[in-house]
């Protein structure tokens, strides 16, 4: 085989329509674009969301609900979790540093403590909120609490 002799697989190649050459290339005349009208002139493009007459999607469905851009979003941990997460990897302190380096939660995250389940053990907390559920069960079991910002 030499090169002179490479040639494309068969049906690999298509021969090019070729428009606008005249009535008996079967693609003159319009050159297979209709009749008139801006979609037959050259540059024409639609907008992608473009539906026609018809009323456009974003404006059938209704408006929905409210985000508030003042939202604090919180890491929230209950006192069952934390007894569970105290037997798992030995805490001694519950921070955001502590819980950042086991993996617990993301690196800017805030930490809340919630009083839903029970807290037998002896922790000292440094988080940035907490019910006031929590706070007597943190303390009722020795603990102390620190709210830091």
């Amino acid at each position: 085989m030499k090169l002179h002799q490479l040639r494309p697989a068969k049906g690999a190649t298509h021969k090019e329509k070729r428009l606008g050459r005249g009535e008996a290339s079967g693609h003159g005349g319009t050159s297979i674009k209709g009749n008139k009208g801006q979609q037959a002139r050259t540059g024409y493009k639609i907008k992608m969301s473009h539906e026609g007459g018809q009323m456009p999607i974003q404006r059938r469905l209704p408006k929905r609900g409210f985000k508030n851009p003042h939202r604090v979003e919180y890491a929230v941990f209950n006192l069952g979790q934390i007894e569970q997460l105290t037997q798992k990897y030995n805490f001694q302190e519950i921070s955001p540093e502590s819980l950042y380096v086991n993996g617990l939660i993301k690196k800017n995250e805030i930490v809340k403590i919630l009083g839903n389940g029970e807290l037998k053990s002896k922790l000292t907390f440094k988080v940035n909120a907490a019910s006031e559920k929590a706070k007597t069960a943190i303390e009722a079991a020795g603990g102390t609490l620190e709210l830091v910002k």
